[in-house]
């Protein structure tokens, strides 16, 4: 860590929600990255965690009503707050969003975010349906335009059996929010909304290609693969929610392109190729689609008939490796070009080779065998290949894939 941030004193306050219990995760890591923390809890956080675990883990006092004796006579929550380098709230709860939209003071946690001068970080936690409440979502306008900022929530399973955004960030993402904020805080030139902790891509521009590509046989019939879209089109979502200008190339796949990216939309591996180099230059290039290794080089343009005898022969021409072409551009390659290796047997040997072969920095490694149901299928198994060795990651849904990496991709950017 730089000197920058060596030091830093976070005022961390706990909301009372399940997701209070990652919160201590978050405290030992801050402690040892060389961070100060004192910690704050709320009454309904006390049901989660234990003042003693807190204040263990933090070394600190921990701090928990308003109207302490002691400290008041000093107006101890005016100095809390404003001693601080940053005011962290994690989990931000529901209630205390609320309160800190309205203006609220009537505990210490409310009147301390009432009272500071210091950059405020939320990190968002609830279900599933109050995250979406209309209400909600009006507090959220209205933090963001006071300068609030926010890192995620996250989508998932929620304690309560339901699954979609509200899981508060994982303590590591809060890590890097808090980081970039404080890094950012202390730069003058760099002015960028106030949703910058969880938008580390703010600037960047990706290419991401998606979905299977066709290739003509005659008018009505052509080669293709089982490829969904599904990963690719999860990608590009992780890698715009984290501020990237994505351009997303996709063939024909069966889940849609997602909202609020560019998309251009191809059929064959030539228009696929043409379709990236228009998009060039770009900062990162994610190479997800299923590309046709052959197309049928006496295609016909009328459609061929079983009548007119004999078994017609299809001569096949290679198409152009996309992958490879990116991979070894001289003046408009990307920083960080990514490979997807779809494997049926020997997964991380075959994509191994396939990296060295392609001059490619990172591939993503999955078996799409009989079986596995990745192809079309919800979830997936991968392996991420660097010039480091082999990171292996459980079976993940496609979007925690994806989630996955697009952080390790604003991390190397």
């Amino acid at each position: 860590m730089g000197t920058v941030m060596q030091g830093s004193r976070i005022l961390l306050i706990i909301g009372g929600g399940i997701a209070a219990y990652k919160s201590l995760t978050l405290i030992r890591d801050l402690k040892r990255e060389g961070f100060r923390v004192v910690p704050v809890l709320t009454r309904a956080a006390e049901e989660f965690v234990t003042p003693l675990s807190v204040a263990a883990l933090a070394g600190e006092d921990v701090h928990r009503y308003l109207f302490d004796l002691t400290r008041e006579a000093q107006m101890g929550h005016i100095q809390l707050s404003r001693d601080a380098d940053l005011v962290v709230v994690a989990p931000a709860t529901a209630d205390l969003m609320a309160k800190m939209a309205g203006g609220h003071a009537n505990d210490l946690a409310s009147t301390l975010l009432m009272a500071t001068d210091k950059q405020v970080l939320i990190a968002p936690a609830m279900n599933v349906r109050m995250w979406n409440h209309p209400a909600t979502q009006r507090n959220l306008a209205l933090l963001r335009s006071d300068g609030i900022q926010r890192v995620g929530p996250e989508e998932g399973d929620m304690a309560c059996g339901e699954f979609g955004p509200g899981r508060m960030a994982e303590p590591e993402h809060i890590l890097a929010a808090i980081r970039l904020v404080l890094g950012r805080s202390r730069s003058a030139p760099l002015r960028l909304g106030p949703e910058v902790a969880a938008r580390p891509l703010i600037g960047k521009h990706v290419v991401v290609t998606s979905g299977p590509t066709i290739e003509p046989i005659d008018p009505v019939r052509y080669i293709s693969n089982h490829s969904s879209g599904a990963q690719g089109t999860a990608i590009a979502e992780a890698l715009r929610d984290l501020g990237a200008k994505v351009s997303f190339v996709t063939g024909p796949a069966t889940v849609p392109p997602p909202d609020g990216v560019e998309v251009i939309r191809v059929q064959t591996a030539d228009e696929m190729r043409a379709a990236v180099e228009a998009a060039l230059p770009a900062d990162a290039a994610v190479m997800a689609a299923a590309v046709a290794d052959w197309k049928v080089a006496n295609r016909t343009e009328h459609k061929m008939k079983k009548d007119k005898g004999g078994m017609p022969v299809l001569e096949f021409a290679e198409n152009p490796d996309i992958l490879a072409w990116v991979s070894q551009l001289k003046a408009r390659r990307p920083k960080l070009v990514v490979g997807f290796a779809a494997e049926t047997d020997d997964v991380i040997a075959n994509a191994t080779a396939k990296r060295l072969r392609k001059r490619v920095d990172w591939i993503v490694a999955n078996d799409v065998s009989t079986g596995t149901g990745t192809f079309g299928g919800a979830d997936n198994t991968v392996s991420l290949i660097l010039d480091s060795g082999v990171e292996s990651w459980p079976r993940l849904g496609k979007a925690e894939v994806a989630r996955r990496l697009a952080n390790r991709i604003a991390e190397a950017l």
